[in-house]
């Protein structure tokens, strides 16, 4: 039997690209204006993308990384404050906070979801705690209501990383909106992308306009007497990447839902699978499954999530066992703090604690690392690619099961 080829979002067959997107960027660049300070393409996307989530107001970004730092600007931490975020996220969420001068402290997660929640980040929360960012993983929400009460209690924004959760939602509240700021990524894999890329978004009018100034390096574009008023980069997203997401904005209510219906279908031919857990989603929570990933038990598997991946990738489909190797702390810029020359500020501002990464700290991530096996995932999978995945899953966990008999 020949077995189907897996749509990758690394290039066009797991990318939904057409016409569209390139009479956009035809018209971009006939009008010759590349720079989003001039043109209409960016500030439709931003416009549009607003409307899409509910919120006020939207600024597009160069990067992921770009929106980030953005987000963590915007709060302003003083040098040593502390930002409260997860050790299972992409470095460049957690490298900006540094770069603004303030100290990443790292809660524990939920190992069924990955996620932080309101237990794991109070007993993280100081004197000093100047935010704390919830990071949607994988496109599923985190418990949001009660870290909203935790934070509105102490006076601490929240920040939702949303890099991976476009369009998803807790209790009827979009991802994006229900804390201080949102952050979206438009990098090459997510649901909608331009290459590169990133979206803020907020209901919060001071925040807004600190962003905008941020990521166009405090210059007041538009004011009567405009000047450089803080320090602030240049983040601003190009004309071209642009046009490229406003084409794709229209579709990605179709893209989240042609997602979830392709996960329920997996779940379902996977339910009842000794050792295998599918995703949790909370009852009233909208998972967006930018990726799909299963809970290996290995008491009931032999050889884990390590071994499955294993077998999986002999039959073409690229699982990641881990999601990423290791806790962010554990990597070397953190745990040598290596950062302006040798001088590790800003840890050099830290308490001990904030910066005690011992692995007894951490339960929860490191059985979620242990355990959990991502699924390449795209809205262009289609039902034989589904269910080969489902046949190749109860083959692979059959055959470790009779190799340890």
């Amino acid at each position: 039997m020949i077995e189907p080829a897996l749509p990758s979002d690394q290039d066009a067959s797991g990318r939904s690209f057409g016409e569209t997107e390139l009479a956009l960027l035809a018209e971009v660049l006939r009008a010759g204006t590349l720079t989003s300070t001039r043109g209409t393409a960016v500030r439709a996307l931003e416009r549009g993308f607003a409307e899409s989530l509910g919120a006020r107001h939207a600024w597009a970004c160069s990067s992921g990384t770009a929106a980030f730092h953005t987000a963590v600007a915007a709060i302003d931490p003083e040098p040593g404050d502390e930002i409260v975020t997860s050790p299972i996220t992409d470095m460049g969420a957690i490298t900006p906070i540094l770069y603004q001068g303030a100290i990443p402290v790292f809660a524990d997660v939920d190992p069924e979801t990955c996620n932080v929640t309101a237990g794991t980040i109070e007993s993280c929360l100081g004197e000093r705690t100047r935010a704390i960012v919830v990071t949607h993983l994988f496109g599923n929400p985190c418990d949001m209501e009660p870290i909203l009460d935790l934070a509105r209690g102490r006076g601490i924004p929240v920040i939702e990383d949303c890099a991976q959760a476009f369009l998803a939602s807790d209790r009827g509240r979009m991802a994006g909106t229900m804390g201080a700021i949102g952050v979206f990524s438009l990098q090459q894999g997510k649901h909608i992308t331009s290459g590169e890329g990133g979206l803020v978004a907020t209901g919060d009018d001071a925040l807004a306009r600190r962003m905008f100034l941020f990521l166009n390096k405090a210059w007041g574009y538009g004011e009567a007497e405009p000047d450089h008023t803080f320090l602030a980069l240049n983040y601003r997203l190009s004309e071209l990447q642009g046009a490229v997401a406003l084409a794709q904005l229209p579709r990605l209510a179709a893209f989240v839902e042609r997602r979830i219906a392709n996960a329920a279908r997996l779940t379902h031919a996977l339910r009842g699978l000794p050792g295998l857990a599918t995703p949790l989603v909370r009852p009233g929570s909208v998972h967006a499954y930018w990726r799909y990933c299963l809970r290996v038990d290995p008491r009931a598997i032999p050889g884990g999530a390590v071994a499955l991946g294993a077998r999986l990738k002999e039959r073409g489909i690229h699982a990641a066992p881990r999601y990423i190797q290791k806790p962010a702390f554990d990597c070397v810029v953190l745990r040598q703090q290596r950062t302006f020359g040798a001088s590790r500020w800003p840890f050099t501002l830290a308490r001990p604690e904030a910066v005690d990464y011992d692995r007894s700290r951490f339960p929860g991530v490191y059985t979620a690392l242990d355990e959990v096996l991502v699924l390449p995932w795209n809205e262009r999978f289609e039902a034989e690619h589904l269910d080969f995945i489902a046949e190749a899953v109860h083959e692979a966990v059959g055959r470790l099961a009779a190799e340890a008999a």
